[in-house]
């Protein structure tokens, strides 16, 4: 680089730092920069010409005082003149103007690029280096379309200098990530990876990057990286510190290269050659053995740049897993920093090791620390750390460790973070289940997390507990009467009434033989709960009830009594009330052998795979649970055996169809009874109870870990938890886990619309190979046309990528797109996929009318099939504010004055599509005593019509 001359030492810009610096208030700041903008700006428009050295000068003080959030709006010009300077300090200010205040829709950009166009044809390498790092530091799509063709060239030419092809490599690193379609892929491509032999260390650091990325989006163009690699790895690792002494960091031989090849490396599977093989595996053993040396420097740096370097090496040998032994030695390796004084590395250590519990060649050396990842979860004092402890304890459990492992997660979860209690109780759930050779361990287990952190277990937990019990004759009566005990407790959790109202209601009769547990007893104990549960309970505890009738006659009596009273049959709650009815009815009328019928004993639910593994997939993010399963890593020498359940029985009609609590819509004019006379003789309402509608799964064990990587391609579960939210706005997160944030902004104009989707990385790791593609039924391809714009492979930790998403609305629909993400974390692969919020109202236009032209219009909607009407109540607070604010957002014109009840909303619009135009009308109606609405909606086309009030029926 130029030497700087002492005539550029700008002693105009150092008193005037010196005085904003001086400044006793920010008044007196902001006047001192008015008036130096008021003199710069003369000095520019002056008649008299300024040399190279004032332009200068004033270019670096308008940048000082933009650096201090302050605006400026004048002097670009002279600083793109300082680009046509033959004086390196001056191009430099001008470059540096340029890259900070010069946006790429600028005016100024075409002379711009001419200036940069000419410094990278100079062959002057300092110019050339100034260039390449403006066009890197810009990184617009403009400057991308201008020198992506030309920046390869100049990397691959073979006079050009060391200097300048670090930073054209970089340059084009840096336009592959921001422009990827527009970088070309030529012949420069094999010549790059021969960068790899350049006896420049930069240049090799630098190719390596670019290398990378490319290898990310290409593998089979750059197989011929893999040899290269090796070899460059092989002559760092095996050199003495001495013979790379430029790159020698703290006795550390080049670790930024090092870590970065082995980087690059994991872009691939082992070698297939068997020397380059053998020599890769030499390469990491010497990582090892180095890492088992004594230290040769006591400075944080020196174990920083060794560790970053070694642990770099076991992602590889993870990513590999194909040579045992070096398995067990990144495992011994690993379990050596478990107890590390350093917190980040026991972090590192713990989330590595998960990794390698899955694996079949060191999973009993990673169980071999237990103990230490046990003593970690009780004394560390970092959270984050802790959750990786209890991450490995759910790995590395099988069933030589399960109750060890459990009663450890159950005795934390007393005084874990609330921010993974619900985490772990799903962890737990699991494990309980997968290895639970004695049943009423398991029930204990369950009960006993419930009891402990009752808020956070789930309904999939609980509804799996009702599941086995039902399905094991075994533990029936031990879990009746370990539940009956449970439930003797002064406070219950409600979740632990909901298992006690289940379990007695069927199995109660179990107990009943002692007089500490008799009918009467039982149904005292539930009916103390009542008036503490929510209503959903309180409707279970009904059908319990009801089920004691069959079951007790003697209580039959006492139980009429309380189904007949004010509090259950005037009950406010409808489901409540209607329960108590028909109840109380059918105990009436119905004979000993018809009521035995109805409410005859659940038959055992089909084996089915676990819901609650879909609910922790859910929490930590698809494919990043830890592989338990046993047939694939063969623990023990033998595969794990399960018990196999009897045969599903042919299923007879039950009273209790909705004992549980689901989801379900369920008619509104629909009774319990009238259910189960409409089931007589079919398959039993009940068998998909627990919201388990997957298939049944080909191996005999209970719990099924559905979720490890195999050969087929994994189903993934849509998202579609945060859907109806956007039906009434256009901007927002669509979906977020641990890992992956996914944010929306939305704009629609007729049938047009344009989404902006922003992936955000929340992790401090690389995302791998990221791609994203949009799927439509056969049906919407032909209502909707969506297309997706590419999306940069890689996404670095922390950072964010946008896609764009453009939508052509053809013809009315009902359906959404689903949005499929697939991209590599950590080495697994991650699948997600999240329904698009595209609905039919996002492509109205409000349309303003007069009362008049409206009761017109209305009228001529009047035919039977253009109108369609919901009442309902409403699901949250009735403002008029909110009310306004979401019929505006769902696309219509708000007509004030028109309807003559001031308080109703009315609304008009058309819904634009390429084939048709759908004029919509919509009136709402609250009722703010009843807490109820009345939504009518006319158009012209039914479908229309009846998809838009479902739409917006949801938002009140």
């Amino acid at each position: 680089m130029p030497a700087v001359s002492k005539g550029d030492g700008m002693r105009g810009l150092a008193v005037f730092i010196s005085d904003i610096r001086n400044c006793k208030s920010k008044e007196a700041e902001i006047k001192r920069i008015n008036k130096e903008l008021a003199n710069i700006r003369s000095k520019f428009k002056g008649d008299k010409a300024l040399d190279g050295y004032s332009k200068k000068k004033y270019v670096c003080k308008l940048l000082f005082i933009f650096l201090l959030g302050h605006d400026i709006d004048f002097g670009h010009m002279e600083a793109v003149n300082l680009l046509s300077s033959n004086k390196y300090t001056e191009k430099q200010i001008g470059y540096l103007f340029i890259s900070v205040l010069v946006n790429s829709n600028s005016d100024l950009i075409r002379l711009i690029n001419n200036a940069i166009k000419n410094d990278l044809g100079s062959r002057n390498p300092t110019f050339m280096n100034l260039a390449l790092h403006c066009i890197a530091n810009v990184g617009s799509r403009e400057m991308a379309e201008a020198f992506a063709s030309e920046i390869p060239s100049i990397l691959v030419a073979g006079d050009t200098m060391d200097s300048v092809k670090q930073s054209a490599a970089l340059c084009l690193l840096r336009l592959n990530r921001t422009s990827a379609d527009l970088v070309p892929m030529g012949e420069w491509t094999a010549r790059v990876v021969h960068l790899l032999n350049d006896q420049h260390l930069g240049v090799v650091t630098a190719a390596t990057s670019l290398i990378t990325t490319l290898a990310q989006k290409s593998p089979d163009d750059f197989k011929t990286s893999i040899s290269l690699a090796v070899a460059r790895l092989s002559r760092i690792v095996t050199s003495a510190s001495i013979d790379l002494q430029d790159y020698t960091y703290y006795f550390v031989a080049a670790p930024w290269l090092s870590v970065k090849l082995l980087r690059l490396l994991q872009c691939y599977p082992p070698p297939e050659d068997a020397a380059l093989r053998s020599r890769l595996t030499e390469c990491l053993e010497t990582i090892l053995n180095k890492a088992q040396e004594p230290p040769k420097s006591k400075k944080v740096q020196h174990s920083n740049a060794k560790n970053a370097v070694l642990f770099e090496a076991i992602s590889l040998i993870i990513h590999h897993d194909s040579e045992p032994t070096l398995l067990v030695r990144a495992c011994n390796q690993l379990g050596q920093f478990l107890q590390h004084r350093e917190t980040n590395l026991r972090y590192l250590a713990l989330e590595s090791m998960c990794t390698l519990a899955s694996s079949e060649f060191s999973h009993e050396t990673v169980k071999t620390h237990i103990e230490t990842v046990i003593n970690a979860l009780k004394t560390e004092r970092d959270v984050s750390v802790r959750q990786r402890a209890v991450d490995l304890l759910y790995a590395m459990c099988d069933r030589s460790n399960a109750k060890q492992i459990v009663a450890e997660m159950l005795s934390y979860l007393e005084t874990a973070d609330y921010s993974i209690r619900e985490e772990i109780v799903l962890k737990v759930a699991i494990l309980a289940e997968k290895y639970a050779v004695d049943y009423t361990w398991y029930v204990d287990t369950i009960l006993n997390l419930i009891r402990i952190a009752g808020d956070y277990v789930s309904e999939e937990v609980w509804y799996r507990v009702i599941q086995i019990v039902i399905n094991r004759e075994d533990v029936q009566g031990y879990a009746a009467k370990t539940v009956f005990e449970a439930l003797q407790a002064p406070a219950c959790h409600e979740n632990l009434v909901k298992v006690g109202g289940y379990i007695l209601g069927e199995f109660g009769n179990l107990i009943a033989g002692d007089s500490r547990s008799s009918p009467l007893v039982q149904f005292n104990l539930l009916h103390s709960k009542f008036h503490l549960c929510s209503v959903p309970t309180r409707a279970l505890l009904l059908s319990a009830y009801i089920k004691f009738i069959n079951l007790f006659p003697e209580v039959k009596a006492t139980i009429q009594d309380v189904l007949r009273s004010d509090s259950q049959l005037r009950n406010s709650d409808v489901e409540l009330q209607q329960r108590a009815v028909e109840y109380l009815r059918l105990s009436c009328i119905a004979s000993t052998d018809i009521l035995a019928t109805v409410l005859e004993e659940m038959p055992p639910f089909p084996e089915r795979e676990s819901s609650i593994l879909a609910k922790l997939k859910k929490k930590k993010g698809p494919g990043n649970l830890p592989d338990i399963d046993d047939a694939r890593r063969n623990v023990n020498g033998s595969t794990e055996h399960s018990e196999n359940t009897e045969a599903t029985k042919k299923s007879s009609p039950s009273l209790v169809a909705d004992l549980l609590p689901t989801n379900r819509p369920r008619p509104a004019s629909s009774s319990p009874i009238m259910r189960s006379a409409g089931t007589m003789g079919t398959t039993h309402p009940f068998t998909d109870l627990l919201n388990l509608n997957s298939t049944p799964s080909a191996g005999a064990s209970l719990l099924v870990d559905v979720f490890s990587e195999s050969p087929a391609p994994p189903s993934v579960d849509v998202c579609e938890e945060n859907f109806l939210r956007f039906v009434c706005k256009n901007n927002g997160v669509i979906f977020e886990n641990q890992l992956l944030q996914i944010g929306l902004k939305s704009e629609y104009r007729q049938n047009l619309g344009r989404i902006y989707v922003f992936y955000g990385n929340k992790t401090s790791t690389q995302f791998l190979s990221f791609s994203t593609s949009v799927a439509s039924h056969d049906l919407l391809k032909t209502q909707l046309n969506v297309h997706a714009k590419e999306v940069d492979p890689l996404i670095d930790g922390g950072a964010q990528v946008q896609q764009m998403l453009n939508i052509e609305c053809v013809s009315d629909f009902t359906d959404a797109p689903v949005l499929n993400i697939q991209f590599r974390y950590g080495g697994t692969l991650q699948n997600i996929a999240v329904k698009l919020p595209v609905m039919l109202n996002k492509f109205f236009q409000p349309t303003e009318m007069t009362s008049q032209d409206f009761f017109q219009r209305w009228k001529q909607l009047g035919a039977p099939e253009q109108e369609v009407q919901k009442i309902f109540k409403a699901k949250h607070p009735m403002d008029t504010d909110v009310t306004k604010a979401k019929i505006l957002g769902f696309g219509v014109a708000l007509l004030d004055g028109v309807d003559p009840n001031p308080a109703n909303f009315v609304g008009a619009g058309v819904i634009h599509s390429k084939c048709t135009q759908v004029g919509c009308l919509l009136r709402l109606e609250p009722n703010t005593q009843a807490q109820m609405y009345r939504l009518t909606l006319r158009t012209s086309k039914d479908s229309v019509s009846q998809r838009l009030c479902d739409l917006l029926s949801e938002q009140f």
